[in-house]
């Protein structure tokens, strides 16, 4: 194929795309993830975003592009294009140059990756994420990857999944609670308090990953079209009732509304609606928001204590929750004059269920690899850090460095 044969505005819109989804993880994502831990481990837990983009994208080119995408297998792809071998500047995927798509792609991998991070702030050995990534990369994200949008035999089933709602957020909610369970709580919680350093730079960091989704989602297309339109308003849409719906809910249930419930919900409202992008109304995307808000304020504020796991960013809280919620609404809402698979509003329940059990099938591989990889490491390394450096803060023990 030549190049010309390829849509310069499709090209160029999604390359503004890629630009969008690394900026969630960095500087996004890494922001709303250092305000909230305590000041003395603010830069070990930037490191951890940092680093799983370099990672990340390493093990991508070697190997997880291959899996995810380089054949037409059941469950993985295949090892053709290993080191990306074959790719030239004219080869194509996805409508676009292959170039651009496998950045596209890299970087939902990269974000997937470094939310998993939240989960095990605090207390996590920088050695053990470094080994973690790019495994967890390969053994997990790519044959998912592939399940959804690879040709494997999810997409077969008919399961929906628009820009990530299993593939990133399920993948990394439940990823991150198995790690969360696997280190322990941080030392004295939950009796005591460790409140957020710094909510300005969550904030910050919730806003840019706001913005960011609108690559996220409205790059999902693969297009500039009505389509990658369509989706970027029903994002900001799902956002904004979502941060409105937690931000209600705290000021109704405790009398006050908080920054941190409001850049919470509307994160919250961007997961829900991830899966459901392309194949919902705008009406739709109002109910996803705050259903998805209520639904992701009851896993942080009720079901983390009830259970007594220590998921210190909420990461299983935000995203395998809301990732959850997103994915069966998405099989509610789905609309037949959108994305042509009518959901249980127009009266096909089976896809309701069709997104249950491949969200859960997701879950399930997801939780039972990730505690493996965990398990081999811990015979040869420790996961968490002494109790000397956790009293002492990451960034110090770790990193040499202080902020």
């Amino acid at each position: 194929m030549e190049t010309s044969a390829f849509a310069a505005g499709d090209v160029a819109w999604v390359l503004t795309a890629c630009a969008l989804v690394l900026m969630m993880t960095v500087p996004g994502l890494a922001l709303f993830y250092g305000g909230m831990v305590r000041r003395s481990n603010v830069l070990s837990t930037l490191m951890q975003s940092l680093t799983a983009a370099a990672l990340v994208t390493l093990a991508w080119v070697l190997i997880g592009y291959s899996l995810a995408f380089g054949g037409e297998g059941i469950f993985v792809g295949g090892l053709a294009r290993l080191g990306l071998a074959g790719m030239t500047p004219d080869s194509a995927s996805g409508g676009l140059p292959e170039s651009v798509f496998v950045l596209f792609q890299m970087t939902f991998a990269i974000i997937t990756v470094a939310i998993i991070a939240g989960a095990a702030a605090e207390r996590l050995s920088f050695k053990a994420w470094v080994i973690f990534v790019p495994v967890w990369l390969i053994a997990v994200y790519a044959p998912i990857a592939h399940w959804v949008w690879g040709g494997g035999f999810l997409s077969e089933a008919g399961v929906l999944d628009f820009a990530g709602g299993a593939v990133v957020h399920i993948n990394s909610g439940v990823a991150g609670l198995i790690l969360a369970l696997k280190l322990g709580p941080r030392r004295g919680w939950p009796h005591e308090g460790q409140p957020p350093h710094n909510l300005v730079l969550t904030v910050i960091g919730a806003g840019l990953l706001w913005v960011g989704w609108f690559g996220f989602n409205g790059g999902s297309a693969l297009a500039a079209d009505a389509l990658a339109g369509h989706a970027a308003l029903v994002t900001q849409i799902a956002a904004a009732s979502a941060a409105l719906g937690w931000a209600g809910l705290e000021w109704a249930l405790r009398g006050k509304a908080s920054v941190l419930g409001a850049a919470s919900g509307a994160v919250a409202g961007l997961v829900g609606i991830t899966p459901a992008a392309g194949f919902v109304s705008p009406g739709a995307a109002v109910a996803i928001g705050l259903l998805t808000a209520g639904g992701t304020y009851a896993a942080v504020n009720h079901l983390k204590s009830a259970l007594k796991f220590d998921d210190s960013l909420d990461a299983f809280g935000l995203h395998g929750v809301g990732g959850f919620i997103g994915a069966i609404l998405t099989g509610v809402f789905a609309s037949s004059a959108i994305g042509g698979t009518p959901g249980l509003i127009e009266g096909n329940a089976l896809l309701v269920w069709t997104q249950t059990w491949g969200a859960l099938a997701a879950a399930a591989y997801c939780a039972v690899l990730t505690f493996a990889i965990l398990w081999v490491m811990e015979r040869f390394i420790k996961l968490r850090v002494e109790e000397e450096d956790e009293v002492t803060g990451l960034d110090v023990a770790l990193h040499g460095e202080s902020a």
